[in-house]
């Protein structure tokens, strides 16, 4: 039975079948950004939308609350001379926000991390975090009759972005766009774009500033801009100081592609040095 227990931060979005040559492993926003944010040491919660096709053993001890569907949300990628290819291959239901714990809905960081359009951008009314944390990577998604995925645009920015503490994407979701990436940030209170090996920027008080990730030798970058996104919210949160919340997620995103898959999300030790570093 899952725990109806207040958490501190709480992540709705669906976690995701993701294809590998290796066979079927877990994945999704959400899932990223629940594990970073239990390595930080807050109490978490997740709100979803899943088949069965796989355990969510790697969640052990995080408590979820899943609509049921038919088959999870499933993602492939294909790898080509031109690049990465991603497909949509399967698609779970949204999330209805009537599924959320009464006592969820008062988490210090409420985060939306949509893949695939599955959420709602703006929260209900009777959802009171201290902090609204949005990744839009999902509402930039779109994908063709044969699920090849395309970005596109997002039709609810404006209200969005007006209602959240901060936002972060990635220079990819939005085909790097600079124009969208511009009006974005004058629309968002803090918004940070992240740009992988090149680290990220961050947008604040009609400011921006870049902030280089430390050299390391990269294994996997998947999820790392989930681990960047949970870190800096729970940061931010904590600290009041957009900046040094970016050096600390940039530190955090750095450690977790070094590692493949979901083996790349910090410990608590490496949580640790990335503060001492962001500190020193």
């Amino acid at each position: 039975m899952v725990s109806l227990e207040p958490v501190d931060y709480l992540v709705m979005g669906h976690i995701t079948v993701d294809i590998t040559p290796s066979g079927l492993v877990m994945g999704g926003s959400a899932a990223y950004a629940a594990l970073t944010a239990r390595a930080m040491g807050l109490r978490v919660g997740v709100v979803t939308v899943r088949g069965n096709e796989i355990p969510l053993t790697g969640l052990d001890g995080i408590p979820v609350v899943a609509g049921e569907a038919e088959h999870s949300t499933t993602f492939e990628n294909v790898y080509t001379p031109a690049g990465r290819v991603q497909y949509l291959r399967q698609t779970a239901p949204k999330i209805d926000f009537a599924i959320v714990p009464e006592v969820w809905k008062r988490a210090r960081i409420i985060h939306l991390a949509p893949v695939a359009q599955e959420v709602d951008a703006v929260l209900p009314r009777d959802f009171h975090p201290a902090l609204l944390g949005l990744t839009p990577q999902g509402w930039f998604r779109a994908c063709d009759v044969d699920g090849k995925v395309h970005p596109c645009a997002w039709a609810q920015s404006e209200a969005a972005l007006s209602q959240a503490g901060a936002a972060v994407f990635s220079v990819e979701d939005v085909a790097n766009d600079e124009n969208a990436i511009e009006h974005m940030a004058h629309v968002a209170r803090v918004l940070a774009v992240t740009e992988g090996a090149a680290g990220a920027r961050l947008f604040w008080h009609g400011d921006s500033r870049r902030f280089r990730p430390p050299s390391v030798d990269e294994v996997d970058p998947t999820g790392a801009g989930d681990v960047f996104a949970a870190a800096f919210f729970v940061r931010l949160l904590n600290t009041r100081d957009p900046w040094e919340a970016a050096r600390f997620a940039n530190c955090m995103a750095a450690v977790s592609v070094t590692r493949p898959g979901m083996q790349g999300v910090p410990t608590v030790d490496e949580v640790e040095n990335c503060l001492v570093e962001v500190l020193d």
